[in-house]
């Protein structure tokens, strides 16, 4: 029996409770009989009628939920909604690619020491916000990498709390910092050659006492075709058994929620990518850091290929929640 489904909600990163706003168009001449909302399998909320509309208290973490309606002549269709909750005092910074902040580096192969512009032409790059020509939002900022020396890299890294923060999240007192352990960025990238694209590196770092932790991911496309993670201690990148599988010419949705255990180890959880959620949990070791450092940054690096052939990505719609 065909039916149509349409939901509504806030975001992939939520606070509790959650909204859920749906409908049903359905063929069955008799109409749609009930619509609910299952939470990870379980029914949570289900309804007469052919409208849902309710808030649903959810615990903090990745949820799976589900909106299903059933129509009168026993048919039923579903519509799966991914969604992170934070805590109750998770904030978000939005439109990261929008803001001001950002800083830029070079690195340059073999090994990867870091150069500011021009860098001899080695790598080369450039950064334009606020474009409305590729967008989702019409704030959209565009990322450019070129250069002569094959698979070197350009970091882009915006301070977004503690030192060199400007959006007035200085935490001078250093009373925020300690207190968070829940991290999400949530974001869009928009490919514009996939078969030049090295590698999408998509960074959260934390620093304080002495005590640094980065969670790195990367879509390595290019060399071993998976999402690989960081290794701090020994300073290394390896597989996380997730395939990475983008879209070319397209936008891609990249979710990473990460999380700072009580003994400060760094626990990737999940890779979130155009709708697809996968388990990570794998924890690594923090490294030490020189003691007057401290704050987070969110860090999105592009990697050159053998030939360090130019190209360009966009982002859009990011955003960086924390509790």
């Amino acid at each position: 029996m065909w039916s149509r489904l349409v939901c509504r909600w806030l975001a992939a990163v939520v606070n509790s409770p959650v909204p859920y706003v749906a409908a049903a168009n359905v063929a069955c001449s008799k109409g749609v009989a009930a619509m609910g909302v299952y939470v990870n399998d379980q029914l949570a909320y289900k309804v007469a009628g052919a409208k849902l509309n309710t808030p649903l208290t959810l615990s903090p973490g990745n949820q799976k939920t589900t909106v299903q309606e059933w129509d009168n002549c026993g048919g039923s269709s579903t519509k799966q909604v991914l969604i992170t909750v934070g805590g109750t005092n998770a904030k978000t910074i939005s439109n990261l690619q929008a803001i001001s902040g950002w800083n830029q580096w070079g690195e340059l192969a073999p090994v990867y020491g870091i150069c500011d512009a021009p860098c001899n032409g080695q790598v080369n790059w450039s950064m334009a916000q606020h474009n409305s020509a590729v967008s989702l939002s019409g704030d959209s900022t565009q990322f450019n990498l070129g250069g002569t020396t094959p698979y070197s890299d350009v970091l882009w890294s915006n301070p977004v709390i503690g030192q060199g923060n400007l959006q007035g999240l200085n935490d001078p007192n250093h009373l925020l910092l300690p207190a968070l352990h829940n991290f999400t960025l949530d974001t869009y990238a928009y490919v514009t050659n996939l078969s030049v694209t090295q590698s999408l590196e998509f960074d959260v770092n934390w620093y304080m006492n002495g005590v640094g932790m980065e969670w790195g991911t990367q879509c390595n496309h290019l060399a071993d075709g998976a999402w690989d993670i960081w290794d701090n201690v020994n300073a290394k990148w390896f597989s996380s058994g997730v395939p990475c599988v983008l879209n070319n010419g397209a936008w891609n949705h990249v979710v990473l929620q990460v999380q700072r255990e009580p003994n400060n180890d760094l626990l990737y959880q999940t890779i979130t990518v155009n709708g697809v959620v996968n388990n990570i949990n794998q924890a690594v070791a923090p490294f030490p850091v020189p003691s007057g450092w401290y704050g987070m940054t969110v860090n999105y690096q592009m990697d050159g290929n053998s030939k360090q052939t130019a190209y360009t990505t966009y982002l859009d719609k990011a955003n960086f929640t924390y509790w």
